[in-house]
């Protein structure tokens, strides 16, 4: 197929070309040259400013925690629970709890946990008053607090399902019963099989998914406007401050903060790298010594504890969202309003009509376009029999490992420089960045699991190959097709930073609402909007599990 030829090129254009656009305009700015605003010659001034702003290694140092803490948690909960009950009838219980926390956006997760956890928040609402004598909020500074604990809390609830699904799609490609089976006959415990013998070969399978968990905790802007510090906020926070000044002469200042991100965010690869040859070390000691650790029963029961409160603490946010939304009075220390109402929809309804239009328009083009090149790119290396995507796999997580903020920043530029910004096809070129990849990673491996011999049995009967992608292929994966689009479909929801800066805040969506209201503190009208902002990539998943059953309610070789 011609335009599968031309797939390939124009996808790596796609992903790459405003990620090298982006970097470029980031990085002359902070070198002082943007002839717009008067830099026509390049300097050092700006980082020696940002060397002198108040607080500012702190925050960087913030944001290196954050990274490193989140992703050791969210991976080591993942490690641990499937050591400990994989094959298990509790592991696939968990699988199909865990996967539907995939498509809630990290911002609606944010917001739930901090109605969860908050002096005033429900877990305070049924302790109180009769075991903490408590007939109003206690004085804590529990989210928003100067060591970031509730953003981890918050990143690590929602990164445990991330970190999980990657795991469950690379453990095909290992040998895991006949090694689990290997452990046990030699009488190691369920936990050390799993570290000693399968470990290395599984997380070398996922190592580039937990390098974009590490760059997108050290760069996330949304659940740091939420829950994390104030005084200081993580450098992220920052720098959008800085882009939203007023005075234009502080993006010179931004765009030199823009490039200390990037230098954060490979601090923190660089310093996980170090993590993973110190648990590759600790891990050989115990192999060389011949430890067993067949005791493992606390390490296996905690194991599982965290992956349920995990899931329990995303489910219970969605639900306090959900009842915010429609509570009428509901005073400190009642554990339910005293009477309901959904007078916070009608007056939040006509407002969100616009934002939610931009959000479906949006979320469906870029889902759609993305779909499109991923299917071509899979049909190409289909026809070639060669294993392109995989060789490629580096090229596509780069959207996903260099931050956000460090190339945003001057792309929104380019877009002001080319009369673009604020316009639907920039936005949703913007969001194909973060779309495509996820799409991509989600399709890739159902294709290429597709059995040949139904393309040969087409061909044999004449049909060309084009005839055979739109009537055999497409057909018997749409499934995975329909999934795939929902994952993109989520992901666009989510995206907060690309719509602040491509947006120019008159192209304006659920999610930039959402985290806008994070300020005024009024629970009824958060919940209304984070809810919404939950509902729409459950409903597309929703869809993406009924239709295939829908159409192919009387084929049932297509049944999965």
């Amino acid at each position: 197929m011609r335009l599968a030829r031309l797939a390939p090129p124009l996808t790596l254009a796609v992903l790459l070309g405003p990620l090298a656009f982006g970097l470029a305009g980031t990085l002359l700015p902070a070198f002082g040259y943007l002839p717009e605003l008067g830099g026509r010659h390049f300097t050092t001034l700006h980082f020696s400013a940002l060397d002198a702003v108040p607080g500012i290694y702190r925050s960087a140092c913030l944001s290196v925690l954050v990274g490193l803490v989140t992703t050791l948690v969210a991976l080591g909960a993942v490690a641990a629970f499937v050591a400990s009950d994989l094959g298990t009838p509790l592991f696939s219980r968990v699988r199909r709890m865990i996967s539907p926390l995939l498509s809630v956006p990290h911002a609606a997760a944010a917001f739930g946990l901090a109605f969860l956890i908050a002096p005033s928040g429900m877990i305070m609402r049924l302790i109180s008053p009769w075991p903490t004598g408590l007939d109003r909020p206690p004085d804590l500074l529990i989210v928003n607090d100067p060591m970031a604990l509730s953003m981890m809390a918050g990143l690590i609830v929602k990164e445990i399902p991330f970190l999980f699904l990657v795991t469950l799609a690379a453990l095909p490609q290992t040998r895991h019963p006949e090694i689990m089976r290997l452990g046990r006959s030699l009488g190691y415990g369920r936990v050390a099989a799993f570290l000693i013998l399968l470990w290395p070969s599984l997380y070398r399978q996922i190592r580039l998914a937990v390098f974009a968990v590490v760059a997108y905790a050290t760069s996330v802007v949304d659940v740091a406007l939420i829950l994390g510090p104030q005084l200081p906020p993580t450098l992220p926070v920052r720098l959008i401050e800085w882009m939203n000044d007023p005075q234009l002469e502080t993006r010179f200042i931004a765009s030199a903060g823009a490039v200390m991100q990037l230098g954060v965010t490979l601090v923190a690869l660089i310093a996980w790298v170090g993590l993973e040859r110190i648990g590759a070390a600790l891990v050989a000691i115990v192999r060389d010594r011949g430890r067993r650790l067949r005791r493992d029963g606390v390490a296996r029961a905690a194991s599982r504890a965290l992956m349920l409160s995990s899931a329990l603490a995303v489910f219970g946010g969605i639900a306090m969202l959900a009842l915010w939304s429609v509570s009428g009075l509901w005073q400190f220390p009642d554990a339910l309003p005293s009477g309901f109402t959904f007078r916070s929809w009608m007056q939040a309804l006509p407002r969100m009509s616009g934002p939610l239009l931009t959000t479906l328009t949006v979320a469906t083009l870029s889902t759609l376009i993305a779909l499109v090149l991923t299917i071509l790119c899979l049909e190409r290396e289909y026809e070639t029999g060669r294993g392109r995507g995989r060789d490629a796999l580096l090229l596509i997580y780069l959207p996903l490992i260099v931050p956000q903020i460090s190339f945003m920043f001057g792309l929104q530029v380019l877009s002001i420089w080319l009369g673009v910004d604020a316009s639907f096809p920039a936005l949703v070129l913007a969001h194909l960045v973060f779309v495509l990849p996820y799409v991509f990673l989600s399709l890739s491996d159902p294709w290429r699991a597709h059995d040949r011999r139904h393309d040969l049995i087409a061909a044999g009967l004449g049909m060309s190959r084009a005839r055979t992608l739109i009537r055999i292929r497409l057909p018997m994966l749409t499934r995975a097709i329909l999934t795939a689009a929902a994952v993109g479909f989520s992901v666009s929801v989510g995206q907060y930073l690309p719509t602040v800066l491509i947006g120019a805040g008159r192209l304006t969506t659920v999610t930039t609402e959402a985290v806008a209201l994070a300020a005024g503190g009024n629970r009824r009208v958060i919940g209304v909007y984070a809810f919404m902002q939950t509902l729409l990539p459950f409903l597309a998943f929703a869809i993406a599990t009924g239709l295939p059953g829908l159409l192919f309610r009387n084929r049932r070789g297509l049944r999965v």
